[in-house]
């Protein structure tokens, strides 16, 4: 059995739920704006004399592309250099690309000469230096940034 007066407390419960309820969101909005204010995804920032990009990503960004990197390896017999496939990009000219990690959250793009592609590995003769770090996964992302937003 229900009593009148617990009833009657009904409305008033339901009234203070529904409040709370549509309040919460309101008050996480003004943080998750400031997170963006704060720091933009990403910073593009062109030379002037190579008109190549160096793009700086937030932590955030990093993480949303799931962005990931392997390292250069020497070529077979000391020729040029090992890399994945995956690393490769070409361009609307044909050229050879690779985004390096120069620093950490920084990347830009360098040119590379393929001589050989095989199993999922690209030997160059010229591109980064042993030991540099490529990105394999989210490169034609820094790819679309450079050159969508840093115009």
């Amino acid at each position: 059995m229900t009593s009148k007066r617990t009833l009657r407390r009904l409305p008033v419960a339901a009234a203070v739920c529904a409040a709370l309820l549509f309040s919460l969101p309101a008050c996480a909005q003004p943080s998750a704006m400031a997170e963006t204010a704060s720091e933009a995804a990403a910073k593009v920032e062109k030379n002037a004399t190579t008109g190549i990009a160096r793009i700086t990503l937030s932590q955030r960004a990093i993480e949303r592309l799931e962005l990931a990197t392997d390292t250069v390896k020497p070529g077979a017999g000391g020729a040029g250099v090992l890399f994945p496939y995956a690393a490769l990009l070409y361009d609307a000219q044909g050229k050879t690309w690779v985004y390096i990690n120069a620093e950490p959250r920084v990347y830009e793009r360098q040119s590379v000469t393929v001589t050989k592609i095989e199993a999922g590995a690209v030997t160059a003769s010229v591109g980064p230096a042993v030991g540099t770090p490529v990105v394999t996964v989210a490169a034609a992302e820094l790819f679309g940034a450079e050159f969508v937003t840093g115009k």
